[in-house]
C-alpha cells in the first residue's frame, strides 16, 4: 500500500505542477480515479470534459453524471457527431486514430477557449499492450496522461478507488460501441443503437461484463465472462427473442468468453 500511495503522492504533485487541467472523462475506472485526484489537487482549477456520440450509451453518459455530482466537479458535455469524422464510416483499421484524434481536437478547442493550458485522460501503465493506434493520437496533441506517468496500473487504480470510495472500483471495464463492429464493415447510426439496445438487454438480466459483437450488421455475436456463459445460455430463448425483435437475424454465444480487443484478432493473424 505505501508503494501505491507514494505514486499517488506524486500523481498530485505532478497534477499541482500544472495548475488547470481539463481531463476527458467518460465516467470509468481510469478517469473517474484521474478527475477525484486532479479535483484533489487543484480544486476549481479541475475541469470534467465529457465527449458524447452515438458510440457512447446513454447509461454511460448518466454514469459519468453521477460520478461528477459525487466528486463535486462541474461536468461539461461536449456533443459530437461521430459519424461525420472524416474516413469514420469505412471503419479501417486505424479507426480508433482518426476518432481519437477528432474527438481530443474537439477538447483541445474547447480548453483553449477556457484558457486551460493542459487536456489529460486516463490512460494507465497497463495501456501499452494489444493494438492501440488512439495512443499515436493523444501524442501528436500533447494530451498528458498522469496515471501512466504515475505508474499507476488498473489493478492499482482500482484498489485506491475503493479506498477513496469512488463507486468506478470495480466497475467493468468499457470501451465504445464501434468496437463491436469488425473492421471494414460500414458504422452507421442504426447499428450503433441495435448494438447498444442488445447490450442494455443484456445488462438488464443482470450481466455486466460483457460485449455484443456484430458481425455483417444481422449476427450478434455475444461475449460474457466463462462463470456466465452457462446462465447466459439457460435465458437463450428470451435473448434471442428480444434480439430477433432488434432486427438480428442471429444470435450466437461466443464460447470463448468476454476479451477485451476481441475485434484485432484477425489484425494478428494477418502481420
Amino acid at each position: 500500500m505505501d508503494s501505491i500511495q507514494a505514486k499517488y503522492e506524486k500523481l498530485l504533485q505532478n497534477l499541482r505542477e500544472m495548475r488547470q487541467i481539463a481531463v476527458a472523462f467518460s465516467g470509468g475506472v481510469d478517469s473517474s480515479f484521474l478527475l477525484y485526484a486532479a479535483k484533489e489537487a487543484l480544486g476549481d482549477n479541475a475541469h470534467a470534459f465529457t465527449l458524447n456520440s452515438a458510440a457512447i450509451p446513454a447509461r454511460e453518459l448518466t454514469e459519468s453524471a453521477n460520478i461528477c455530482e459525487i466528486i463535486g466537479i462541474r461536468q461539461q458535455i461536449i456533443d459530437v457527431n461521430l459519424l461525420s469524422i472524416e474516413g469514420l464510416r469505412e471503419n479501417p483499421v486505424t479507426r480508433c486514430y482518426l476518432c481519437k484524434r477528432r474527438l481530443f481536437q474537439f477538447l483541445r478547442e474547447r480548453a483553449d477557449a477556457m484558457g486551460i493550458p493542459f487536456v489529460a485522460d486516463g490512460s494507465n501503465a497497463d495501456d501499452t499492450g494489444d493494438f492501440r493506434p488512439g495512443m499515436q493520437a493523444l501524442a501528436e496533441l500533447d494530451v498528458r496522461s498522469p496515471l501512466r506517468d504515475a505508474g499507476f496500473t488498473k489493478a492499482e487504480i482500482r484498489q485506491l478507488s475503493k479506498v477513496y470510495g469512488l463507486p468506478t472500483w470495480d466497475k467493468p471495464s468499457y470501451a465504445c460501441l464501434a468496437t463491436r463492429i469488425p473492421y471494414g464493415e460500414p458504422i452507421t447510426l442504426d447499428l450503433l443503437q441495435k448494438i447498444e439496445a442488445a447490450e442494455e438487454i443484456l445488462y438488464a438480466l443482470g450481466f455486466r461484463q460483457m460485449r455484443v459483437r456484430v458481425h455483417g450488421g444481422n449476427l450478434a455475436r455475444i461475449e460474457a465472462l466463462p462463470q456466465d456463459l452457462s446462465r447466459l445460455f439457460a435465458m437463450r430463448a428470451q435473448i434471442v427473442q428480444e434480439f430477433k425483435s432488434l432486427g438480428f437475424l442471429y444470435v450466437t454465444l461466443d464460447l470463448q468468453g468476454f476479451r477485451s480487443g476481441s475485434m484485432n484478432e484477425s489484425i494478428k493473424r494477418t502481420t
